[in-house]
Formats: C-alpha cells, sequence, structure tokens
C-alpha cells in the first residue's frame, strides 16, 4: 500500500467515479485502476462495486475510506511541514560556542541570521572549549564554535575567524607607560589566566611553548572561568593577562585597562566551526553553516 494508491481510492470513492478521479489527479484512467486493483490486491479484499452507471464502495471500503483520508491528511501535514522546514520557514537551531565567539560576535550573526529566518528559534549554550566540542560530538547542539581544536573524533573543524590574544594590565600597573615587553618580562610577572582547557589558554600554552618557554615556571597568581572575570581582576590590579582582542577592546576604549604589545610572539589563532562528522543533522543548522562562512556580512 502506498500514498499513490491512497490518493487514487479516495478521489474515486469521493466522485464515485474513475474517469473524473483521473482527471483531478492528472493521470489517466487505466492508471487509476491499476491503483485500485494493486490495492485491493494488498488488502486482500474489494473496495468498489463497479458497473456501466456508477461505481460504489462495498462494505470493505466503506469502513476503509476513513482511515484512507486520514492516513491521506497526516501525510500531506507532513510534507508541508518539511517543506517548510527545508525552506527554514520554521525549525531549531541549538548552537553552542566558547567565550568568546559565544559572547562577542555570534549574538550578531544570530540577529542577522534571524532578520532572514524569523521563523527558525535559536538557542546558544556557552562554555568552554572542551565542553563545547563534546556537545557538538554527543548531537547536544547542531553547530559548535571554539577557539581551538581540542580532539577531532567524530567532529569536524572549519577555520572560520581570526582572534588575537593580547596583553592587558591594570591602571597603576608599571607597564602601563610601555609599548612592548619582552616574553621573559611578561612571564616574571603575577599572571591572571583561564582555566585549562579554554580555547584561549590551549593557544596561550602553545605559543609559548613554541617560543621555547613554559607557563610551568611562571607566576600563575589565579586561574579564572570566564574572560571578563579575568579582565576585571586586572582592571583591579591583582595581576596581569593576555586576552582576546575582541574581549579587551571596550574595556581599553573605557581606560579601564591597558593594551601592551608582546616581543618574540605570535598570540593570533583561529576560531573553529565544529560540525558533527554526520552532516549536516538540520536544515537550521546547514543554513547558518553557510551563512557564516559565506564572509563579511
Amino acid at each position: 500500500m502506498n500514498i499513490k494508491q491512497l490518493e487514487a481510492f479516495v478521489r474515486v470513492a469521493e466522485l464515485q467515479s474513475f474517469t473524473r478521479a483521473a482527471q483531478q489527479l492528472f493521470m489517466s484512467q487505466p492508471a487509476i485502476s491499476f491503483q485500485i486493483k494493486s490495492l485491493e490486491e494488498s488488502l486482500g479484499t474489494t473496495l468498489f462495486h463497479r458497473s456501466e452507471k456508477k461505481v460504489e464502495l462495498t462494505e470493505a471500503g466503506r469502513l476503509f475510506y476513513p482511515e484512507a483520508r486520514q492516513i491521506l491528511q497526516h501525510y500531506y501535514r507532513i510534507r508541508e511541514t518539511l517543506e517548510e522546514l527545508k525552506g527554514l520557514k520554521r525549525g531549531h537551531l541549538h548552537l553552542g560556542a566558547s567565550t568568546i565567539p559565544g559572547e562577542y560576535l555570534l549574538p550578531l550573526y544570530i540577529g542577522r541570521f534571524h532578520e532572514l529566518y524569523p521563523g527558525v528559534e535559536v538557542s546558544l549554550r556557552i562554555a568552554g572549549s572542551r565542553e563545547v566540542v563534546r556537545w557538538v560530538r554527543e548531537r547536544e547542539v547542531d553547530l559548535g564554535i571554539t577557539g581551538a581544536i581540542i580532539e577531532e573524533q567524530e567532529v569536524e573543524y572549519t577555520p572560520w575567524q581570526d582572534d588575537c590574544l593580547v596583553l592587558i594590565v591594570g591602571p597603576e600597573h608599571h607597564f602601563r607607560k610601555r609599548k612592548e615587553v619582552d616574553l621573559d618580562e611578561l612571564l616574571a610577572e603575577p599572571l591572571i589566566l583561564r582555566e585549562p582547557g579554554s580555547g584561549t589558554r590551549r593557544t596561550l600554552e602553545a605559543q609559548i611553548a613554541a617560543a621555547g618557554r613554559s607557563l610551568e615556571k611562571a607566576r600563575v597568581v589565579m586561574e579564572l572561568g570566564s574572560t571578563r572575570a579575568v579582565i576585571t581582576a586586572v582592571q583591579a590590579g591583582l595581576g596581569v593577562s593576555l586576552v582576546s582582542a575582541l574581549a579587551a577592546a571596550e574595556p581599553i576604549a573605557l581606560g579601564n585597562v591597558y593594551l601592551v604589545g608582546v616581543r618574540g610572539i605570535n598570540l593570533c589563532r583561529k576560531l573553529y566551526l565544529v560540525r558533527p562528522s554526520s552532516w549536516p543533522r538540520s536544515y537550521a543548522a546547514a543554513a547558518f553553516f553557510e551563512f557564516l562562512t559565506a564572509g563579511p556580512k
């Protein structure tokens, strides 16, 4: 039993005519007859009494008609819903992001995406990069954005945007009036860092290692779970830190912290779009991925 057979049966039952049913379904009369015959063979019963003057439902046909009509209505609703999903007239998009892209970049992109597709509901969860990758791998979110590659099993990474870490110091710090400091000078200062496993921390550790140094001998006085908390601690004079330029832009402009260059180290990194290996999961997720990778908006 298939949809074409049900459509043929319902039309013939309602119109009491194979000819008119064929016209409505844009089929030939032999094709309609074939569909009805196939349905009767599938059900093992006769659905119509046929004569030269009229077509009538049998008792089995009368019992089957309301059920067949209901099946068709469900099918049409499902098809309509799927077409709306494909056209992004409705849908859900679940995003996960690490702190920097989640707090400083994605809200703007989500707003622009919502203007294009107002029927799509978007939710955003923010955590460390490792947690975001876990969400993607376990299908808790459709798409993740992180500041580091954590692991490559069951997920795929696509480079998205550049982000650079910058050294910030408090208003009273002795580095405040200097344009640059050496890496060794920096590592001798009390450092306030993001927690281990965060994208910011992993980038910093990798770049310091590439310069032949290590955080193990540095004066790490505090590890905090958010970049905002790190900036606040620096502003309070508790130490210095390296944070995303995106996060530091406003505090620097307000004079709450000061920007100082660091010689001998490259502090730029990539932000990554993280997808499940079995992609895409939803029409909305695929559309948002294309939206993010299409270039400047």
